[in-house]
C-alpha cells in the first residue's frame, strides 16, 4: 500500500492544496498548487459559491498533476474562538481469557482517549481534536506512546480542542459540496507546529506566529502542546492598502510592487533602485526601493509587536522560543525586522519539503504530518487513494464524484 496524503488550506489570499506520499520514513511531494482565492474573508467563507469556484481550480489543478480524481483530504479549520481544555481518560485492560493485564495495542489507546471524550459536553462547539500529553500505565507515569507495553489499567491526560460549529461545518460544507470526503480535521496552529516541529520544541514554553494575508494567528506551546491561540486582525493585505494609498495605485499593483520589489526592512534598501507603476489616474510614476520598504517595514513593525503583546496575555511566563512563519515571512530581510522586535534567538523558520519551499504551505504540510502521527500513535496504516488510483497515478483522470458525504463523524479517535 502506498500511503498518499491530500491537505486543502482555504486561506484570505490563496487555497492551497498538496498531495504527499510518505515512502521509506520520508515525506515526498506529488502535486502543489496555490489559487487565487474568492470569497474567503480574514479565513472565513463569505461567499459560497465563489470559494467553490476557487477550491475546484486549485483541485483540478492537483488532479492535472497526478492524473487522477481527488476524493479524499484533510482539512484546516478556523481557529476564531477555539477552546482548550484539559481533560483525562482511565480504562481497565483484560487479556483474552480474561486476566486483568494485557498488551497495549492502538485499539486501547483510541478507547482511554475516547473515555476522557465522552466525559465532556459539546452545546456549540464542535471537537477538532483532542492533544494527548502523556499516557500512565498502572504505576507508570509519563509515558508518550504506551503500544506494546502490559499492564492493568491506562490512563490519559490530554488537551481537547473545539471551536465554534460554524468554523467546521462551513469548511466541511464547502469541500463536501465537491463531492470530496473530509478525513479529518485540524487547526492552523497545531498545523504550523507539526511543520516545524524539531529538537528542543517539545521542552518548556513557545510560541509561532503566523502572519497571514488578512489575519495573524499566535499560537502558544507547552512542551509540544497547543494550550492557547489568539488572532490579530492585520496581516500582508493592510501593507497592500499602505502602499495604494501612499502611491494612489490600485490594491493589485501595490500587492505586486510589494512582493517584487520591496524588502521587509529598509537597512539594505538601494534609494537608486527604482519601480515603474501606473498610478490610478493613469499616470506612470517611479518609486525608490528604500521608500517602499520604509512604508512595508512600519506596517510589519506594527504586526509585530501586536503579536509580541498578545504572546504576554496569552502567557506571563518566559517563552523559550519564537517562530515566525506565514505567506508575509518569505519577505526578504524578514529576519532583519523580526529580529529587532523579537531579539536575536527569533527563529524564522522555512518549510524544506522540495517542491513548496514557501511558507505558505506551512498549514498544509503539517496537517499531513500531523495525520501520519496520529496514525502511528493508534498504529493504523492508512492511505486516501485506492489500488487502481496509485496504479493510475499519471494518467489523466478528472471525473469527481458528486456524491455528497457531509454527516461524518471527524477526529482521529473514531475513524478506522
Amino acid at each position: 500500500m502506498k500511503h498518499i496524503y491530500t491537505s486543502v488550506d482555504i486561506g484570505s489570499d490563496s487555497i492551497k492544496v498538496i498531495t504527499c506520499e510518505l515512502y521509506h520514513n520520508k515525506l515526498n511531494l506529488l502535486a502543489a498548487s496555490s489559487i487565487e482565492s474568492k470569497g474567503i474573508k480574514k479565513g472565513l467563507i463569505v461567499n459560497v459559491e465563489e470559494a467553490a469556484l476557487s477550491l475546484r481550480k486549485a483541485l483540478q489543478e492537483i488532479e492535472s498533476m497526478l492524473g487522477i480524481s481527488i476524493r479524499k483530504v484533510l482539512a484546516s479549520i478556523p481557529s476564531y474562538f477555539a477552546e482548550f481544555k484539559m481533560v483525562q481518560g482511565s480504562i481497565s485492560l483484560k487479556g483474552e481469557n480474561g486476566e486483568p493485564y494485557s498488551t497495549v495495542t492502538g485499539n486501547e489507546i483510541v478507547k482511554v482517549m475516547q473515555n476522557a471524550i465522552q466525559k465532556e459536553s459539546f452545546s456549540n462547539n464542535e471537537m477538532v481534536t483532542m492533544l494527548p500529553i502523556d499516557f500512565t500505565l498502572d504505576e507508570k507515569e509519563g509515558i508518550k506512546d504506551p503500544k506494546g507495553l502490559v499492564g492493568k489499567d491506562l490512563f490519559v491526560r490530554g488537551v481537547l480542542v473545539t471551536v465554534p460549529k460554524k468554523n467546521v461545518y462551513s469548511v466541511v460544507g464547502l469541500i463536501e459540496g465537491l463531492g470530496i470526503e473530509v478525513v479529518d480535521i485540524s487547526v492552523n496552529g497545531i498545523n504550523d507546529y507539526y511543520a516545524f516541529k524539531k529538537e528542543g520544541t517539545e521542552e518548556g514554553l513557545g510560541a509561532i506566529i503566523n502572519v497571514g494575508s488578512e489575519t495573524t494567528t499566535v499560537s502558544i506551546y507547552n512542551k509540544g502542546i497547543l494550550v492557547k491561540n489568539s488572532i490579530i486582525q492585520m496581516g500582508g493585505k493592510n501593507i497592500d492598502n499602505d502602499l495604494a494609498y501612499m502611491y494612489k495605485v490600485p490594491t493589485s499593483s501595490a500587492k505586486k510592487m510589494k512582493e517584487k520589489f520591496a524588502l521587509a526592512h529598509k537597512m539594505y534598501a538601494q534609494v537608486n533602485d527604482y519601480y515603474e507603476i501606473d498610478s490610478s489616474d493613469g499616470e506612470t510614476i517611479r518609486v525608490n526601493q528604500y521608500e517602499v520598504s520604509e512604508v512595508v517595514m512600519s506596517r510589519l513593525e506594527e504586526i509585530l509587536s501586536l503579536a509580541k503583546k498578545e504572546i504576554q496575555i496569552l502567557t506571563n511566563k518566559p517563552v523559550h522560543y519564537i517562530m515566525l512563519t506565514g505567506g508575509v515571512s518569505n519577505f526578504l530581510n524578514f529576519n532583519l525586522i523580526a529580529s529587532e522586535i523579537f531579539g536575536k534567538d527569533v527563529i524564522i523558520d522555512s518549510v524544506k519539503l522540495v517542491g513548496i519551499r514557501d511558507n505558505r504551505y506551512s498549514v498544509a504540510l503539517g496537517n499531513i504530518i500531523y495525520f501520519m502521527s496520529k496514525l502511528k500513535l493508534k498504529g493504523k496504516d492508512y492511505t486516501m487513494f485506492t489500488r487502481t488510483d496509485e496504479e493510475n497515478l499519471g494518467t489523466v483522470k478528472k471525473n469527481v464524484s458528486d456524491e455528497s458525504m457531509l454527516g461524518k463523524v471527524f477526529g482521529y479517535f473514531f475513524n478506522d
